[in-house]
């Protein structure tokens, strides 16, 4: 999850409230300088920083806990309604007859996010997606967006060795005359040069776009609130997509400064692949950071291959403790489609499964190092050996290691790694609360979940 510092700063911040009945001005003030601290820290605006700590000060202060709720989740509501409403609210975004304009500049992910986009649409909406690729100036742009849209269904123009974008445009726009969505890749440049300025507008005059969208990396932090406004003056953009969000510190700068231009942010990307775009939400986006998870969003991240009917299957089975390492491996391969570990459990509270959302980004490396080294392992097995586990002794530990490359100390972790995960949904299985969690994430009963 981006801004993973920044989650443990404002916990640490309300966590000063921890056991106590009432709120004193000493600790409302550590509260708010320790908030302060965590937003420009990670490269919030001063300004909304000064303004958001005082509401919270404020709130905390005047208005009553409802019954029953300690101070300090008392505290965590305020701090999300107020990260939420500066952030802005969502942008609803029309599914059919769209000519999109993707603005940047160099080297801040344009190509990549523009066939991120476009897979992200025909994915949610199932329309009739085209690409024009319009960068004249970077060689290999062309060719680059055709291997990302490989085997996507989304047709790409691009005109290698043309100089004149406009023209490439233009042609473009006939041909994909009966898409639903266009979207144009436009050139980038280390700065907005007279030239970049007069091949913009002149694409944007022959696009005649109902979307223009900034596409801009969060390392830039706050300087992206300047860059947004000049595209904006340039060709009146109407979202901003943020993009390498998983890898900076500086991403609640891009975010802040970017949600005060006017042009509110639309897409975040996290991570590599072309499925690593989301629609930005601003309340499920601080539910996340916040541990408090984002169900919808997980359900968001599931690829339309995945088998439902065999993921309920293993679903009933961890939960009713009839489970194997055949059960194992089959959720692993979902796990993996779905994405990493740090991005699946950033979409959980953290109070699920035993806590492990609280796990740091290094812990979640080495845990989804070990799944990738655990499938290796059980390929080596037995479909009989992954049915009954029981059966894995001395010398069948040996071949195993053998066959798959690893030590026998690997082959017992991955042995107990199994037993801890089916003992632990044992447990589970009687406590209510993570029972109920899970039929809201699934929409499931009791007996859906084998406990009727």
């Amino acid at each position: 999850m981006a801004l993973d510092g920044l989650k443990r700063k404002i916990l640490g911040s309300a966590g000063l409230l921890r056991g106590k009945r009432e709120v004193d001005e000493e600790t409302l003030r550590e509260l708010s300088k320790s908030l302060r601290r965590a937003l420009l820290e990670a490269d919030f605006n001063v300004r909304q920083t000064k303004e958001l700590t005082e509401k919270v000060e404020r709130r905390v202060m005047e208005e009553e806990p409802r019954p029953g709720t300690k101070l300090e989740t008392h505290a965590m509501n305020i701090i999300y309604t107020e990260l939420v409403r500066l952030l802005g609210p969502p942008r609803d975004i029309r599914p059919h007859n769209e000519t999109i304009l993707m603005v940047g500049l160099y080297g801040q992910g344009k190509t990549t996010t523009t066939a991120k986009v476009a897979d992200w649409w025909r994915r949610r909406h199932g329309v009739r997606v085209s690409v024009i690729e319009a960068d004249t100036h970077r060689p290999g742009a062309y060719e680059q967006l055709c291997q990302l849209l490989e085997g996507t269904g989304v047709q790409v123009h691009g005109e290698p060795g043309e100089e004149d974008a406009s023209k490439i445009v233009r042609n473009g726009l006939r041909k994909f005359k009966n898409s639903d969505v266009v979207i144009i890749d436009t050139a980038g440049r280390d700065s907005l040069d007279d030239s970049l300025r007069e091949e913009l507008v002149s694409i944007a005059e022959i696009a005649n776009a109902t979307e223009r969208f900034l596409v801009i990396d969060a390392q830039v932090g706050q300087a992206a609130g300047p860059v947004a406004e000049t595209f904006h003056d340039l060709v009146g953009v109407t979202g901003t997509i943020v993009t390498k969000l998983d890898g900076t510190a500086r991403g609640g700068g891009a975010l802040s400064a970017v949600s005060a231009t006017g042009a509110p942010i639309v897409f975040v990307g996290e991570g590599e692949r072309i499925q690593d775009l989301e629609k930005f939400e601003s309340d499920r986006f601080i539910s996340r950071l916040l541990g408090m998870g984002d169900i919808k969003g997980l359900i968001d991240l599931t690829p339309e291959d995945l088998d439902q009917d065999e993921a309920m299957r293993i679903t009933q089975r961890m939960m009713s403790g009839r489970f194997t390492l055949t059960d194992m491996y089959s959720q692993m391969e979902m796990m993996s489609k779905i994405g990493t570990m740090d991005k699946l459990l950033s979409h959980l509270p953290d109070s699920m499964f035993g806590g492990m959302g609280n796990l740091s980004r290094g812990q979640k490396k080495q845990m989804q190092s070990n799944l990738e080294k655990f499938r290796i392992i059980m390929d080596s097995m037995t479909q009989h050996e992954k049915d009954e586990p029981l059966v894995l002794k001395s010398s069948r530990i040996r071949r195993i290691a053998r066959g798959s490359g690893v030590t026998e100390k690997d082959v017992k972790e991955l042995l107990a790694q199994y037993n801890r995960s089916r003992k632990m949904m044992r447990g589970m299985k009687g406590d209510r609360r993570f029972r109920k969690q899970m039929q809201s994430m699934m929409d499931l009963d009791d007996e859906d979940l084998g406990m009727g």
